[in-house]
């Protein structure tokens, strides 16, 4: 497939399902990922983010201090599920937006 075949949206053998992107999909790994963050952070939220025609679904998952991690996750419903498993809130980030101490942590690891 070539990359104009990939701007217009068409992935070989999807077989007229939904437009492909340009990111790849969500593994295991990314899912091992989110879990390892919950278990070892404390006040984790999560935020999902849509699928856009350049990236698929993602969730960022923001802790308490404002540490955060962003990771692909297969849809919105795989994302709340993920959510209810792991006992944290989840919301539309496209709705709340993102949480200050997201903002104020990363700039901290900018100033280091």
């Amino acid at each position: 497939m070539g990359l104009f075949d990939r701007l217009r949206g068409r992935r070989q053998g999807n077989g007229g399902g939904r437009p492909g992107t340009l990111d790849r999909g969500s593994h295991r790994g990314d899912l091992n990922h989110l879990e390892q963050f919950v278990a070892t952070r404390r006040g984790v939220e999560g935020y999902v983010e849509p699928r856009t025609a350049v990236t698929e679904t993602t969730i960022v998952l923001v802790a308490a201090d404002g540490e955060w991690t962003r990771r692909r996750i297969d849809g919105p419903e795989v994302a709340r599920r993920l959510s209810r498993d792991l006992a944290i809130p989840v919301y539309d980030a496209q709705v709340t937006g993102y949480p200050q101490r997201m903002r104020d942590w990363s700039s901290r690891q900018k100033e280091r």
